[in-house]
């Protein structure tokens, strides 16, 4: 019993001066941390390549003193970030943040802590808060990230440290089954690719065919009732290849009577990629499946607008709509602006290779 506890202290001293290497650049906790075999991170690193290595190095080292993945504390970093609002005046404390992740203070500090701006991790826990030290300098920072992901990792590890027991955790924190399967598909998706970057993008029809497209966001409609079109229309040939353009794990599959035979993808900044009005599907796709930009998901097709199987109502076009979750609700923007990006990049590269 008593050499657990030797090692607990041990993982938690490592992961105290890691951390702290790594949020404040001190040279002295850079030492330690290199002693320790652990790569340090400077304080002055910038841009989205280091800012996202620094995430991973502090995903890594809380995973090595908990037990729990990598791409667990991805994921749940990931979701809250996609559905955080816009705050006003971002100071330096803001900056200073690699996670996303934060804890309503009733939450933090326990419901009835009569101080909820409580940093004492005696206290937190008196009162039944979520808050822990999880840097090693005696405070229960809500601020900190160190603090932040630990403080989930125990209460995670609660539940066990399955699959089937990390969403329970989930769904216990969160109370909220959108956002227990969301979480669950980013970590498939970090799982799977074994990186964090997955910014990657394709246009949806190959490149260089015959196509036409233009801005069609919000004209009427007026089959099944009055609505607008949310979404751009892509006319070109029946049985031309429909392209995945994200990477992304298949959310709906099959007929949908204003869309017809349609397919739904997940992205991991929790945007649903909508390609409807097809003639048929990639056979070797499931609801689950993780595809990449430019990996062929279908063909297109003139389905929809009745029963299934209804076809010919309209000429041979995709229909392509994008949604973002924001958590509660989940609303649709126009696409056509990504999708004119997507192509001139596209067109871009190919015109390189030549």
């Amino acid at each position: 019993m008593l050499a657990l506890f030797r090692i607990a202290a041990i993982r938690k001293t490592v992961l105290c001066l890691s951390a702290a290497a790594m949020l404040w650049g001190d040279s002295d906790a850079v030492a330690a941390a290199a002693g320790n075999n652990l790569p340090a991170v400077s304080g002055e690193a910038s841009g989205k390549e280091n800012l996202t290595a620094s995430r991973k190095e502090l995903y890594d080292q809380m995973s090595a003193a908990t037990g729990i993945a990598w791409f667990r504390f991805a994921a749940i970093d990931q979701y809250e970030r996609t559905i955080a609002k816009k705050k006003s005046g971002t100071g330096d404390q803001a900056k200073s943040r690699l996670t996303g992740i934060s804890f309503p203070p009733p939450v933090w500090c326990g419901p009835l802590n009569p101080d909820q701006a409580d940093q004492s991790p005696e206290s937190i826990s008196f009162f039944g808060g979520f808050g822990k030290d999880g840097s090693g300098d005696g405070l229960a920072d809500p601020e900190n990230d160190a603090d932040v992901l630990y403080s989930m990792a125990s209460h995670l590890m609660k539940y066990g440290d399955s699959s089937s027991d990390f969403n329970i955790g989930v769904w216990e924190y969160y109370h909220n089954g959108r956002a227990t399967l969301r979480i669950e598909q980013f970590a498939k998706l970090y799982e799977h690719f074994g990186r964090l970057d997955l910014s990657g993008s394709a246009f949806p029809l190959p490149v260089g065919k015959t196509y036409s497209y233009r801005s069609t966001w919000g004209t009427g409609r007026s089959w099944g009732g009055a609505r607008i079109h949310e979404g751009t229309d892509l006319f070109t040939p029946h049985g031309m290849t429909v392209r995945s353009t994200c990477f992304g794990i298949v959310e709906t599959k099959g007929w949908n009577r204003y869309g017809g035979w349609r397919i739904g993808i997940r992205d991991i900044e929790n945007r649903y990629h909508y390609y409807a009005h097809l003639a048929g599907f990639e056979k070797s796709l499931s609801r689950g499946d993780i595809v990449a930009p430019g990996q062929t998901i279908g063909w297109v097709g003139s389905s929809g607008y009745g029963k299934p199987g209804t076809q010919g109502k309209f000429p041979p076009h995709l229909h392509y709509g994008i949604y973002r979750d924001r958590g509660i609700t989940e609303w649709a923007f126009d696409p056509y602006p990504l999708l004119k990006q997507w192509e001139t990049q596209e067109y871009r590269a190919l015109r390189k290779k030549k």
